[in-house]
């Protein structure tokens, strides 16, 4: 991994936000965002060929649970997939020029060299994750190479096994807490509350936003971001059924979206 590229090319800024008004109207408007998405999205298990465009890249790894009825064999890693991030794809390419590939999206273990094509990756039910030795420092690569880390669907109960996972990674960083003042809330949409209901009670008593800093300093580059005690991606793939209030629902839409484009762009 020490030869890996670096990683993948990012979206300029100014791609973003020529159409930031748009994203706006559709944020306040009456209905679901998901439901305003104008672009169709073939929801299609297979990985993508890398062709420059911004790919949604799922992460999977080797877990006893299963979800049952869950795409990819119902695997935890495979929460809300493929909907989740079908729907997802909908709303970034409604409200922004982001040149997203609307074909698919991809499927990828931590060692596998494609990772660093990319320039975010998205991972699930941390709670039930593990990795390899050589995961491991597939993972320390790419983030240090400058790739980016969302982390989702993450009940109070599986902060330990993930902490445990990163210390791996990065022994000497400590997680901060994000308030609402750090850029990564303000990236697209301006997030002004992070208060935030969570899609189910068992996940926590509210969400709770951390990151991982290269040299522990919160100024600097952020690696990862937790979105502990939260499921944002429960949110957009069951958006277009009504499930979850729209309030609730475009909120998640919000906070993926600036996640996602403060990885694009930082």
């Amino acid at each position: 991994m020490d030869h890996a590229p670096e990683v993948g090319p990012r979206v300029k800024p100014a791609l973003l936000r020529a159409v930031v008004l748009l994203a706006a109207g559709v944020v306040l408007g009456p209905t679901v965002l998901a439901q305003r998405g104008s672009r169709s999205f073939a929801v299609s298990t297979d990985n993508q060929p890398y062709d420059g465009r911004f790919t949604f890249v799922r992460m999977s790894y080797t877990t006893a649970m299963s979800f049952g009825r869950r795409g990819g064999g119902g695997a935890a890693w495979a929460h809300d997939y493929p909907l989740g991030e079908a729907n997802f794809l909908k709303i970034l390419t409604a409200v922004s020029n982001v040149p997203a590939n609307l074909d698919g999206t991809n499927v990828l273990a931590f060692d596998d060299p494609e990772m660093f094509r990319y320039p975010v990756i998205y991972l699930v039910e941390p709670g039930y994750w593990s990795m390899s030795d050589d995961q491991v420092t597939a993972l320390r690569g790419y983030l240090q190479k400058g790739g980016f880390l969302i982390v989702d669907d993450f009940p109070y109960w599986g902060w330990d096994q993930f902490a445990a996972q990163i210390s791996r990674v990065f022994p000497n960083l400590e997680w901060k807490d994000l308030d609402v003042s750090h850029p990564i809330f303000h990236s697209f949409f301006d997030i002004e509350s992070l208060d935030i209901v969570p899609a189910y009670p068992a996940l926590g008593e509210r969400p709770i936003f951390r990151a991982l800093f290269e040299d522990n300093n919160p100024a600097g580059r952020m690696y990862v971001v937790a979105n502990f005690q939260n499921d944002l991606s429960e949110f957009w793939e069951y958006s277009e059924t009504g499930s979850y209030a729209v309030g609730e629902t475009n909120e998640a839409y919000k906070v993926g979206v600036n996640q996602f484009v403060y990885g694009m762009t930082r």
